[in-house]
Formats: structure tokens, sequence, C-alpha cells
């Protein structure tokens, strides 16, 4: 059996949800970046393209799969070494970017509890632009540099008192905590073929 290294290609599946986003994006003739991350998903290992998607939909998973191509010049990649893909397929500007534990939905849609400068809490309405596996970008409700409640919402109201600490977990923003109110504080999986 013979295995070829350079370059290499590592198979991922996404949801057939994000399909549309994906064709339209290489319709357009964009060539899309594929990063290859470690098993834990923090450290990046290389960066590569997209080279092709399967032609049909796993009707027992509802995903499809997808080929993304690297150098592997320096053989950091090798056969059947397992990695988390990440595939860029649009970049939104102007969005503060929160936790998505800090998000919440409720009957007037989606919201968070934002901490002000009184260590009180207040109910923000927000509009998810963007989604990812730890984080969400809101177009509005929210401003950089706001501290949001991450954990323990379910204890809180409106106007609730809090104590906030600060978060040292890579990708998390600043939360709120103590013993007994609130605290807080962050890709698609492949192989190599």
């Amino acid at each position: 059996m013979i295995t070829q290294l350079q370059p290499i290609s590592v198979i991922f599946s996404l949801p057939q949800d994000q399909l549309p986003q994906v064709i339209a994006k290489l319709r357009a003739g964009g060539q899309l970046p594929v990063e290859a991350y470690d098993r834990d998903d923090t450290a990046k290992i290389t960066a590569g393209t997209l080279s092709s998607i399967d032609n049909q939909i796993d009707t027992t998973t509802g995903t499809y799969k997808l080929k993304a191509t690297f150098s592997n010049e320096n053989n950091i990649l090798f056969p059947n070494q397992f990695v988390n893909v990440h595939l860029l397929v649009d970049t939104k500007h102007n969005l503060t970017v929160v936790p998505i534990s800090a998000l919440q939905r409720g009957p007037q849609g989606a919201y968070v509890y934002a901490v002000d400068g009184n260590n009180t809490v207040k109910i923000r309405a927000v509009n998810v632009v963007q989604t990812t596996s730890e984080s969400v970008g809101v177009s509005y409700g929210l401003s950089a540099g706001d501290t949001v409640v991450t954990d323990g919402q379910d204890k809180l109201q409106d106007g609730s008192k809090v104590i906030p600490t600060v978060s040292n977990a890579p990708r998390r923003a600043s939360a709120a905590a103590s013993s007994n109110t609130p605290q807080g504080a962050p890709a698609t999986r492949g192989s190599t073929r």
C-alpha cells in the first residue's frame, strides 16, 4: 500500500445546512482556506485549501464530506492522524464575539446577561450573526469589552448583583462569579488521507 505524504489530503464532514454557503463561495470562484488543528483543537498545525466536495449527503448523519489539501512540506501531517479542521467560508466584520455559553434564548429571542459598572446584571437583547462551536458573533446589544455571564444564568434576574471575575481560559470572555452567584469564565473533525 502506498500513501502519498506531500501533498496530503484531509477528509472531513460538515452538516448539510452549511452546504449552500460553501457551494456559493466555490461557485463565485473563491478558494477556501482550511486549517488543521491538533486533537485538543488548541494549536494550529498547518494550513491548506479546500479541494473538493462529495456529490452526495450521507442520509444517516445529515452530513457531507469535503477534502482539503495540505502541502505537508515538513511532514507534520501523517496518514490516519486525527485533526480538527477549520474551514473559513466568510469573514464577518464589526461583530462582538462572546462565548456561546453566555447566549440565552427566550420568547423575545436571543439575549445575554451583561454586567454593568455597579456589578448588576442587565438583560441585553442581541442579534446572533455568526456561530461557531465555542463562540457567537453578535451585531448589536454588546460592545467590545463588555462583561457577560457565562454560567449560572438560571439563578439570575434583571438587576441581580454579582461579583465579577475574569477567566484566563482561551477564547473566553469575562464573566461573573462567587460561591452562591452565577459564574463564568473555549470545527469539525477529520482525518488525513
